[in-house]
């Protein structure tokens, strides 16, 4: 089956909110309704400080999706891209979904001369992994968090 990559509209909310639901539960996690509202008004918005969502679609149902931002970074001139969030329903995964959604981020990256993309996992994520080894690079930076 083809899969298109889209971008996010205002009739798609249930899908992205189903699939970002889903994601958010991948990694034990919740957000208040506040967050998923505000959220997708800033998805649609044309604040180039709020993030961007795309969506896998196949045979018109959203299989997946993908968030990212474009921010200024200090040791370039040029923004650099963050991949947030990135998600396929399971029935399409091994599909070349999230292979897509990726090279979709990729390719608005440099369409905005911004050719640096970076995206964290976690190190349980091996499925997710398996994929992000052939199309990116790891790299030695550790996380830190405040308390």
């Amino acid at each position: 089956m083809a899969v298109t990559i889209r971008p996010l509209t205002h009739e798609d909310h249930s899908e992205w909110r189903r699939l970002w639901t889903a994601y958010l539960e991948f990694y034990e996690s919740s957000v208040p309704e506040t967050v998923y509202e505000t959220t997708f008004t800033r998805l649609l918005g044309d604040d180039p400080q709020d993030f961007t969502c795309l969506l896998a679609v196949q045979d018109d149902q959203p299989v997946g999706l993908v968030h990212y931002v474009f921010h200024r970074h200090c040791w370039k001139v040029e923004n650099t891209c963050y991949l947030q969030d990135l998600y396929a329903d399971p029935e399409v995964r091994g599909q070349g979904v999230g292979r897509k959604l990726i090279e979709a981020v990729y390719a608005a990256a440099d369409a905005n001369e911004s050719h640096s993309v970076y995206w964290n996992t976690q190190e349980f994520n091996k499925t997710a992994r398996q994929l992000y080894d052939r199309v990116g690079v790891v790299t030695p930076f550790i996380k830190y968090l405040r308390p």
